[in-house]
């Protein structure tokens, strides 16, 4: 989806969201867009754990029967 952008969609971006949001606000909705994705990815890798998990004692059930 992002590859679609290219460089100066990016940049037409960035100048919009300057232009709506301004140069005060633009560091601390950066800093929150950056903690709430850390936080989906951490969630993200909890759950494909916990599913590998029971994907593997699954397969460990079905060796012992």
């Amino acid at each position: 989806m992002l590859s679609n952008i290219g460089i100066p969609g990016l940049i037409l971006i960035l100048v919009l969201a300057l232009i709506i949001f301004g140069p005060k606000k633009l560091p601390e909705i950066g800093r929150a867009f950056g903690q709430t994705l850390r936080e989906f990815k951490k969630s993200t890798r909890e759950l494909t754990s916990d599913v590998m998990e029971e994907f593997e004692e699954d397969d460990k059930k079905k060796t012992v029967k």
